[in-house]
C-alpha cells in the first residue's frame, strides 16, 4: 500500500497549473521561437518573428491546429478537432516531444527549453484576458 502514495501525490504534481516565475525569463526563451513565430494581433505586432511556424498570438486557449491559413499536420488538425485547447501545461509538452505528442510528424521540431513555464507565462500574456504587455502581466502577479 505504500508505494501507491508517491503515485498519487506525483499524479497530483502534475495536474497542477503551470505557473510562472519570472515572465521575463520567458520573453528572453522565446528568442529562440521567434525564428518560426511571431506574435501579432489583428492591430499590433508584439513581437517579429518567422512566418514558418503559426503565430503564437492568443495560443492559450486557442484550439490546436486552428490558425486560419496555416498548414498544419494532419495528426495537429485532428487532436484539435477532437477537442484539444492549448493551455500552458500541454503547450510546454507539445514544445517538448510534438511528434510524441501528436501522434504522428510534427512541422515542429523537439525544443529544449530551459525555463518552460515562464515561456508558457510569458504566451499567455498574449492570450484573451491576459494583459498585451508582458511587463505589466509580472506586475499583476507581483501584487
Amino acid at each position: 500500500m505504500k508505494p501507491i502514495v508517491p503515485a498519487i501525490i506525483a499524479s497530483f504534481a502534475f495536474a497542477l497549473p503551470v505557473s510562472a516565475q519570472d515572465i521575463e525569463k520567458g520573453e528572453k526563451e522565446f528568442k529562440r521561437c521567434r525564428a518560426c513565430h511571431a506574435i501579432a494581433s489583428e492591430d499590433e505586432t508584439f513581437v517579429k518573428g518567422g512566418k514558418t511556424g503559426p503565430n503564437l498570438y492568443g495560443i492559450i486557449g486557442r484550439t490546436a491546429g486552428s490558425v486560419e491559413g496555416f498548414k498544419y499536420s494532419p495528426e495537429l488538425v485532428e487532436l484539435g478537432g477532437g477537442g484539444l485547447v492549448w493551455d500552458e501545461t500541454n503547450l510546454l509538452e507539445y514544445i517538448a516531444d510534438p511528434n510524441t505528442f501528436i501522434g504522428g510528424r510534427s512541422k515542429m521540431t523537439k525544443q529544449k527549453v530551459k525555463n518552460g513555464p515562464d515561456l508558457a507565462a510569458f504566451l499567455a500574456t498574449f492570450s484573451e484576458g491576459a494583459s498585451s504587455d508582458p511587463g505589466e502581466a509580472a506586475e499583476e502577479t507581483a501584487d
